[in-house]
């Protein structure tokens, strides 16, 4: 029987006997768990190589998501996140979705799309035609500057153009698409976007302004499925309020903002976690929300005939294994090793499934209890921390706050001088 993700009482555990459980199911090495446990997991001298003017290291808490079955295999996730009660939502998402039978991802491949902008272009559309008849032209220069991403499979597949307005005039828009592979694919669109663009000019006669990759990643999209049965949900009453709630962000782009953040705050912190381009990644989320004319959720919840709740996402995912942070920085090749993913599709996979995950916990909340009673605790406790709180009088002034109800700095100030004056 192979490892489960399926770990009771995780929660309860300190964070070394967490790590401790982490590193047996993922084989993590040495250096792996002093990276994790280290202040930032990454040196000064290595940061100031990533970017520029390095003066010091901004750490956030990493912590591990439990319960994931996708695709019928276990996952301990890695997610990196300062939100409190983010982690342990997914994970008790996870845990009913996991009575359903877990979730079901598939992808449609990992394709980005390369844009190159023509302008001054006496006849746009006669332009568009002879862009198209010399596509293998076009295609075989792109390929020429990558034949390693050639060689695993990957490269330029295809090209299609589109004749935009603007304000400007019309402007021959090139869409080079490109199996980026493992990687997420930015260097690599960027340099054969690049090195067409004289071609473009010279079959067009016009002028290339702009020659860069798309955020809007929809030719590389992941799906996610599962059924959260009612009675694990706290029944019918919850699947019909969820339901609800999903028809009010689908009715309303002030609320499916707040539904689709919720949905960014899994795969985000999943993205930092693996070293990912999280702007990338809530850019294209959030445009793809909008594809349509309308800014719509990435998730669509229903009802099925036995009354359990059905859960599905579609999300761009533009994600690597190779190449920028993910394959420098220590922490982020941890995450990887503790995730155990073979591919960058997968890893998409996944954090799709975290994404619905966080999201129906959200949902769940909302339409029952409401999404404070969560937060609180977590809260309660940041703010006793921040009155001066140490050790035992951390737990008894959060307790207190939660009590009384009265969740507020001052009264946690308060607090902490009451009970330490009587130590």
């Amino acid at each position: 029987m192979g490892k489960s993700s399926k770990i009771s009482g995780f929660y309860k555990l300190s964070p070394v006997e967490r790590l401790k459980l982490v590193k047996d199911f993922s084989n993590l090495s040495k250096e792996d768990t002093e990276a994790i446990q280290s202040l930032s997991g990454l040196k000064v001298e290595d940061a100031d190589r990533m970017i520029e003017n390095v003066i010091g290291i901004m750490s956030v808490p990493l912590g591990i998501a439990v319960n994931f079955l996708i695709n019928d295999k276990d996952y301990l996730i890695p997610m990196a996140i300062e939100e409190p009660s983010v982690i342990a939502a997914a994970s008790n998402a996870a845990r009913i979705a996991r009575i359903g039978g877990g979730f079901q991802a598939s992808n449609t491949g990992p394709v980005m799309i390369g844009q190159i902008q023509a302008v001054d272009i006496e006849d746009p559309y006669g332009g568009k035609m002879s862009i198209l008849e010399s596509k293998n032209t076009i295609l075989k220069k792109a390929n020429e500057q990558d034949p390693i991403l050639v060689k695993f499979g990957g490269g330029a597949k295809d090209v299609s153009v589109d004749v935009l307005d603007s304000f400007i005039g019309p402007m021959v828009v090139t869409n080079l698409l490109v199996d980026c592979r493992d990687a997420m694919g930015a260097n690599a669109v960027n340099t054969m976007a690049e090195a067409v663009a004289p071609l473009i000019e010279e079959i067009t006669g016009g002028k290339v302004n702009l020659r860069i990759i798309s955020n809007l990643a929809s030719e590389r999209l992941v799906r996610s499925k599962a059924i959260f049965p009612k009675e694990a949900l706290g029944g019918e009453d919850v699947v019909v309020g969820v339901v609800a709630a999903y028809a009010f962000a689908a009715a309303d782009p002030y609320r499916c903002a707040t539904h689709n953040k919720g949905i960014m705050n899994g795969v985000s912190a999943v993205a930092l976690a693996t070293g990912q381009d999280t702007r990338a990644l809530e850019a294209g989320a959030h445009s793809f929300a909008a594809i349509s004319g309308e800014y719509l959720p990435l998730t669509t919840w229903e009802q099925n005939e036995k009354g359990d709740l059905v859960g599905t996402i579609e999300i761009p995912m533009a994600v690597g294994l190779i190449g920028g942070a993910t394959a420098v920085h220590p922490v982020a090749k941890a995450c990887k090793k503790i995730l155990g993913i073979k591919s960058a599709v997968e890893l998409g996979e996944v954090m799709a499934s975290v994404g619905l995950a966080q999201n129906l916990a959200a949902l769940r909340a909302l339409s029952s209890d409401g999404i404070q009673k969560g937060h609180m605790k977590l809260h309660a406790r940041n703010l006793a921390i921040s009155a001066g709180a140490k050790g035992k009088v951390i737990d008894e002034v959060t307790t207190k706050m939660i009590e009384e109800q009265k969740v507020r700095f001052d009264r946690a100030k308060e607090l902490v001088d009451e009970i330490s004056g009587k130590s």
